[in-house]
């Protein structure tokens, strides 16, 4: 099993199941002792700001408020540096731990050793 789990989730409330499966598998890592990086990019850049998980409703799913933050006790997340940009979303707008950071750092972290790549 690889040590590190990067995972990038593309989907926000436009594909709510896919969105929710990506924030749930990278809280249940982090639970499970796993070093987690999630991505959020396109449409879940939204979830970068506070208040806008509490937003999201799926039935049967965990609440997103709460993934959210049990990924940012253990783990990382970061908000992509283009998608910000076309949201107007600078670091002062993110919810502290929330990192803002481009296509660079994630081929570095997605191409590490140990490593377990995910896109939703």
């Amino acid at each position: 099993m690889a040590k590190k789990l990067v995972i990038k989730v593309t989907a926000g409330a436009d594909a709510p199941e896919r969105c929710s499966q990506a924030f749930t598998v990278a809280a249940v890592a982090v639970a499970s002792g796993v070093d987690v990086s999630l991505w959020l990019t396109g449409e879940s850049s939204w979830f970068a700001l506070p208040g806008r998980a509490a937003e999201f409703e799926l039935p049967h799913a965990a609440p997103l408020p709460d993934l959210i933050d049990s990924i940012l006790a253990a783990g990382r997340v970061t908000l992509c540096t283009q998608c910000a940009a076309r949201r107007e979303i600078t670091e002062k707008d993110v919810i502290e731990g929330v990192r803002i950071a481009g296509a660079q750092v994630f081929v570095q972290e997605a191409l590490a050793d140990d490593t377990q790549a995910l896109v939703y």
